[in-house]
């Protein structure tokens, strides 16, 4: 119920979560669910890059770059690149060196990625590989801000890149309305 600090004083300790993080990612499976991780992920992964930028080893860097040519190699095959994508993502998170930022992001899992909870390829009649040819620029963008150590471009890379995952969610949900009627 309290936490006595040395040479600080007692504090009344807050009641402790019974579930712990409130963001069930079972429950992130309509359209306007997803719209909001993304908007949370771009507030989130936003300053984790700039950490990441300035914090990240030499080691951290050929993880992600061994991330992202798997990533191009599943889209050449056209098989599922959703989980080397969250890889790509979580690599980040681990390299900004805040734990936090790397529960969040273990905690949500594939849920991130929103083609995992609706197709938007097929939503906004997009093609597969040029979809994920933008996404890969994307990624290398982010990259490269990382590699130069440059913290301002590494986050308005991934503030981009989830900005323009918003847009085609939101475009392939007004596609689908459409079409329905």
């Amino acid at each position: 119920m309290v936490e006595t600090r040395q040479g600080i004083g007692t504090f009344v300790l807050d009641t402790p979560s019974e579930t712990g993080l409130r963001i069930d990612p079972a429950t992130i499976i309509v359209w306007r669910d997803v719209l909001s991780i993304l908007e949370f992920r771009i507030g989130v992964e936003t300053e984790a890059a700039g950490l990441a930028a300035a914090r990240r080893t030499d080691e951290q860097l050929s993880e992600m770059r061994r991330a992202l040519d798997a990533f191009d190699e599943g889209a050449k095959r056209s098989s599922d690149t959703a989980m080397l994508d969250f890889k790509f993502h979580l690599l980040l998170m681990q390299a900004s060196g805040n734990r936090y930022y790397i529960d969040v992001m273990t905690h949500l899992g594939t849920t991130i990625i929103p083609r995992t909870r609706i197709n938007t390829v097929r939503l906004a009649q997009l093609d597969q590989i040029d979809y994920l040819k933008r996404i890969s620029r994307e990624h290398e963008d982010i990259y490269t801000a990382i590699a130069r150590r440059d913290a301002e471009a590494a986050r308005a890379a991934i503030r981009t890149h989830l900005s323009n995952s918003r847009e085609r969610l939101r475009c392939a949900h007004e596609a689908a309305e459409k079409a329905s009627g």
